[in-house]
């Protein structure tokens, strides 16, 4: 079911990296279009942006748990080795950088590390984390008190990275990744109101993993059934306008979305064989979910910056969603190679021997 998780998380960081042309914005007109394109653009904006990655969030912290788990029960503690853990996943993001300057291995990273002193708390305090997390504090104090954010640095920070995604070199662009990819993706967070949710989903992954609510194991499939049912009347409540309180709602009405998503496949993974076979595939992407991440930031970047076929000034949304899911075609096959002759991708296996060094 995890594996499943991540596998359509990133098939859907793929698609939606593709309609934004992996942060290769153009103002200008582009060759070829289509009529379907800003409709495209809008259906996939609202199904995968922000909740593909926080469906990868959430199953971090499943992991975390599983990991933590087994050592607790063998008598020995993770806490050092989730340490080193997260500092090999760092690296992993700062190689990422170079080629794609929306990377989230380094906030991962980062937010991976609070999971261990949050974990030693009983399960009702971790409970009032998630919730106070989840109700957006940072924008909901900035609505009832008047605040505001300046964002200004970040729209310049993202100027100069399109500017050198159209114009520069390959290491020019890794140069201005490094320097400013971090920084700005930090402030579009902020922004977007991302910062505390990504913490939210760590720690509700951890505690699906401790009330064992992805197995087929008591009330879990009514539970998933409510929260499918519960969520949907939300969506279908939040299509009015949010008017003054679009920035605090909107975050909101996205995690809203990704629970959606998640009740629906882990209720219709144990409804259904003819589910679970369709699923099966997608759960070879999830088996090299960190790989093939960096692969499509390899690839997507090659295919859509300057310095590589340069698609940004090209293709249209539906023409580079076309080749987003070519992009999903060619890393399966390669997946599927790779895991017949393997037990981990590449990456996989290197960041378990690495950590267990």
């Amino acid at each position: 079911m995890a594996d499943a998780l991540r596998g359509i998380a990133v098939v859907g960081i793929i698609l939606y990296h593709s309609v934004d042309h992996f942060n290769t914005i153009t103002q200008q007109p582009i060759a070829y279009t289509l009529a379907s394109d800003q409709t495209v653009a809008d259906v996939l904006t609202w199904l995968f942006s922000g909740k593909m990655y926080g469906i990868f969030a959430m199953l971090f912290g499943l992991s975390f748990f599983i990991m933590n788990d087994n050592q607790q029960q063998k008598g020995k503690s993770f806490a050092g080795r989730f340490v080193w853990r997260m500092c090999l996943l760092f690296f992993l993001g700062v190689v990422n950088t170079v080629f794609y300057d929306g990377d989230i291995l380094m906030f991962y990273a980062c937010y991976g590390l609070l999971l261990i002193p949050i974990s030693y708390l009983p399960s009702k305090w971790v409970w009032c984390i998630i919730f106070l997390l989840a109700i957006q504090p940072v924008e909901l104090f900035c609505l009832l008190t008047g605040a505001t954010i300046d964002h200004s640095t970040m729209w310049e920070m993202y100027a100069k990275l399109t500017s050198t995604h159209q114009n520069g070199t390959f290491w020019e662009n890794a140069l201005t990744n490094l320097r400013y990819g971090f920084v700005e993706n930090l402030r579009y967070n902020v922004y977007s109101g991302r910062l505390t949710q990504l913490l939210c989903l760590f720690i509700l992954g951890m505690q699906l993993g401790r009330h064992r609510m992805f197995y087929n194991e008591g009330h879990n499939i009514k539970i998933w059934h409510r929260i499918l049912i519960s969520s949907l009347v939300v969506i279908v409540l939040g299509l009015v306008d949010f008017g003054p309180l679009h920035t605090w709602l909107t975050p909101i009405y996205n995690l809203t979305i990704l629970l959606t998503i998640v009740s629906l496949i882990v209720s219709a993974w144990y409804a259904s064989k003819a589910v679970r076979r369709l699923l099966r595939h997608l759960c070879l992407f999830g088996r090299m979910s960190l790989t093939n991440y960096l692969l499509q930031s390899i690839i997507g970047c090659a295919i859509f910056c300057g310095y590589g076929l340069a698609c940004y000034s090209l293709l249209g949304t539906t023409y580079a969603v076309m080749v987003g899911c070519g992009m999903v075609v060619c890393q399966y096959f390669f997946t599927r190679y790779w895991l017949s002759n393997h037990s981990r991708g590449p990456l996989e296996g290197l960041w378990r021997k690495l950590t267990w060094i």
